[in-house]
């Protein structure tokens, strides 16, 4: 479990094929900021642009460690590659501040950055949202874009999906990696937990009061 409260910033230095079909995953290298790892060990969990993974291997003086990643994460996600600087969260503690919102670490599937610009000192990001995620998103709900928590300032429909727009403080770009984000990027989305929660009473609600 995770807050979406980025704690540092890693680097994937290097990823080798787990075998030479598409059903084959990947095992990542990330590089972390110093003294990142001190407290982590082997079998820890750690979000890496929101997706939880499991670490398989582990380096603390060189501050890196290794996770092996599935064809269906990979699938799922974006922000991945190689070179690619990543938003990390280490898995929540039972006495942890709960600072963001309920993050599971299991992305939901992926958005398209329509617009990110300054307005005044903070930044505006906009980010148009699948048609099966769209049902989930609301005025100021919460969503995790790669791994931040953030809220919905605003949901605007279409026929696609939704599009959401979001205020990004200073402090906020400046700790993650958010802003590098560009208009047309993939980001990686997980809808709020709750949200889930009540869309399965109200089918289930309404399923069971259907006329047989």
């Amino acid at each position: 479990m995770f807050t979406g409260i980025i704690t540092g910033v890693g680097r994937i230095v290097a990823d080798h094929d787990l075998g030479s079909s598409l059903q084959h995953g990947k095992r990542l290298t990330i590089a972390c900021p110093a003294g990142y790892l001190d407290d982590v060990g082997l079998g820890d969990s750690i979000a890496i642009n929101g997706a939880c993974m499991t670490v398989t291997w582990l380096d603390v003086p060189r501050q890196q460690f290794g996770i092996d990643i599935s064809a269906e994460s990979l699938a799922r996600t974006t922000g991945l590659a190689p070179g690619a600087r990543v938003n990390l969260e280490k898995a929540l503690r039972a006495s942890d501040r709960l600072g963001g919102h309920i993050v599971s670490g299991h992305v939901d599937g992926t958005g398209t950055v329509s617009h990110f610009a300054p307005v005044g000192e903070s930044w505006e990001l906009r980010i148009d949202a699948p048609p099966e995620l769209a049902r989930y998103l609301a005025y100021k709900g919460s969503v995790t874009v790669n791994g931040v928590s953030l809220t919905v300032n605003q949901v605007c429909d279409h026929a696609g999906g939704c599009e959401i727009r979001i205020n990004l403080i200073p402090h906020t770009v400046q700790h993650t990696t958010l802003g590098e984000l560009r208009a047309g990027q993939a980001v990686n989305l997980e809808i709020d937990t709750v949200a889930r929660y009540v869309e399965r009473m109200l089918t289930l609600g309404m399923a069971q009061k259907a006329p047989a």
